[in-house]
């Protein structure tokens, strides 16, 4: 029996796959192949409605039986350069064939793609939680100093500081500690502690309790990041990670972004306290939703056991260092307990250097500074973030206390320089790919010196926000955008790829270290004045300072290289710093984790 070809619709919409068939229906002599019969159906669409079905082509298709196939079928099964005996023994099926050229219909949603989605929500929550986290307790801290009227400045600015100092030491032995346990196990113990953590701060009846639970909740933003990161990343096939991962990293600038309204507005309404206690629920529905959806991982690397003494080194060698700072002015720069907390540092930070040097899986890879743009961009990263996050404390500072805003209206003051940095970070990224990275950097820390140097300059006594401030917060956030995330990239630009991720981890851990340098720094600077206009002389210092650190940072960063051996763009660096042990999966992209 000949099989029989069905031609559906006009031969002229694909005649080069009907020009073949024509030479499929010839018959070759000797040829032992079953010969093809030629079988067209009329024009089956003519009359029906375009929802309807075409009976004349189910009429045809029923007709020729079960030894129908479709032109395009038969190329396959009678090959033109070889017409020799072919090896099929059975017919193939035609069910449904229509014309070539019709779309692919959009697959439904399957319970694998829902999962998925869970899973992103679950992580995204999580990053949601520690950025908004670092928002919201710079809103809060102007009545923090209302409500512990008895404890100085430099006591409540540990509330800040001892965040930055936990988080920024174990976030490089959390994500390897993540390698060895699973990743699931360190995230719900992340996710957990920190939101322990934010119940405390947010029952604490003292500074001392509010600082012992910022302190956890650094432990567990330590583990929940890098943590949450892998699962995302293990959840989704390597041809979505980039995009799944930019999502999760958005999810992180919007909180940043919205942070300082949302928090203001948390604040107005129900006191500092809700600023912690609004983790609460969310933690409570990522752990819900996680325990569902989130698979066990089980370990992944072997070795050594990471350096957890060697963290708990530089944690308190951190620790004495912002302690001097902080108490220097009221306790006396030459009196022993000052003079004591620098010695100690001074010692316990060699015997971290040398216990890095030697263990296997140090907190701080020394090795990784003999790149000379991995040395300098974290030099510039350390600089710039002990002026940046001063800046941020002291703008509201400023504006609560020297213009008497609100908390609310101080929230949605400060708001447009989030929005600009996340407007702009995106096309710098692109930008330093193509000029490379010390020009974007040069000009963004000229733009950020120049938005420093206009609140030094222009800002007063009076209230001038449309005039003055909104102009200066804008120059800022440009600033900042064209520079934080690029630097992040630049860090990691000499390093092998092997490396990549540590090594972005490492600056992250810079920025955090700086960030508590400076906000200690901040107590020195603005003091105890006793009237608006030292107060006001004050804050000018500080912009003076910030801007001081902008430069020393923008003139280290003409040190890096030109054109680095591996261009590495802001998204690929944002995602090591979070992964911060090693990239078990591909690079993806995220620059948003940036902005915090």
């Amino acid at each position: 029996m000949p099989w029989r070809v069905l031609r559906v619709g006009d031969s002229d919409e694909h005649p080069g796959v009907y020009q073949r068939c024509e030479t499929l229906l010839k018959d070759v002599p000797g040829d032992a192949q079953a010969a093809l019969e030629d079988v067209e159906s009329g024009h089956a669409e003519e009359g029906v409605a375009h929802d309807e079905h075409a009976p004349p082509l189910a009429d045809d298709l029923e007709a020729l039986g079960n030894r129908a196939v479709h032109p395009g079928e038969a190329l396959a099964i009678h090959d033109l350069e070889d017409s020799e005996l072919h090896n099929r023994t059975q017919a193939r099926r035609v069910v449904a064939v229509t014309h070539l050229a019709d779309p692919v219909p959009a697959s439904p949603v399957t319970p694998q793609a829902a999962h998925r989605r869970v899973v992103f929500a679950v992580t995204a929550l999580a990053t949601f939680m520690a950025s908004l986290d670092l928002s919201i307790v710079n809103i809060a801290f102007p009545a923090l100093e209302r409500s512990f009227p008895s404890d100085p400045r430099a006591t409540l600015a540990w509330v800040i500081t001892s965040y930055g100092i936990v988080f920024g030491s174990l976030l490089v032995i959390a994500g390897r500690t993540a390698d060895r346990l699973g990743s699931r196990r360190v995230f719900f113990a992340g996710l957990a502690i920190f939101t322990a953590g934010s119940a405390l701060c947010g029952l604490a009846p003292s500074v001392a309790f509010l600082v012992a639970g910022r302190v956890i909740q650094g432990f567990g933003a330590a583990a929940m990041l890098p943590a949450s990161l892998s699962l995302l990343l293990a959840a989704f096939p390597a041809e979505r990670r980039s995009q799944v991962v930019a999502l999760w990293g958005g999810v992180g600038a919007l909180a940043v972004a919205t942070g300082p309204s949302l928090g203001a507005a948390l604040i107005t309404v129900g006191g500092w306290r809700s600023a912690f206690f609004v983790n609460v629920p969310i933690g409570a529905v990522a752990w819900l939703a996680g325990r569902r959806v989130l698979t066990r991982s089980g370990p992944r690397a072997s070795g050594a056991t990471p350096d957890y003494p060697g963290a708990v080194l530089i944690a308190v060698t951190l620790a004495a260092l912002v302690l001097g700072i902080t108490e220097g002015p009221s306790w006396g720069w030459s009196s022993a307990p000052v003079v004591g907390c620098f010695a100690g540092a001074l010692i316990l930070g060699t015997g971290f250097l040398l216990r890095s040097a030697r263990h296997p899986e140090p907190v701080l890879d020394l090795t990784l500074f003999r790149a000379r743009s991995f040395s300098v961009a974290n030099a510039a990263t350390f600089l710039y973030a002990m002026g940046f996050f001063a800046m941020l404390l002291g703008n509201i500072l400023f504006l609560t206390s020297v213009w008497q805003y609100p908390i609310l209206q101080a929230g949605l003051a400060v708001t447009p320089g989030p929005l600009v940095v996340a407007l702009v970070s995106g096309p710098a990224g692109r930008a330093s790919s193509r000029v490379g990275f010390r020009r974007v950097l040069l000009a963004g820390f000229t733009v950020f010196f120049c938005g420093l140097v206009w609140f030094a300059t222009r800002v007063g006594l009076q209230h001038a926000y449309l005039t003055t401030w909104l102009p200066g917060t804008l120059i800022i956030g440009l600033g900042i955008g064209m520079t934080l995330p690029v630097l992040g990239a630049a860090a990691v630009s000499s390093l092998d790829q092997n490396r990549f991720a540590v090594g972005s981890a490492v600056n992250q851990t810079a920025r955090q270290i700086g960030g508590a340098f400076g906000v200690a720094l901040l107590v020195v600077i603005l003091g105890t004045p006793h009237t608006l206009g030292a107060a006001l002389a004050n804050f000018h210092h500080l912009w003076w300072y910030a801007a001081g650190t902008t430069a020393i940072a923008g003139i280290t960063c003409t040190l890096i290289s030109h054109t680095p051996r591996r261009q590495v763009e802001p998204v690929d660096a944002q995602l090591a710093e979070t992964r911060a042990a090693g990239d078990l999966h591909a690079a993806a992209a995220v620059n948003a984790r940036a902005l915090a």
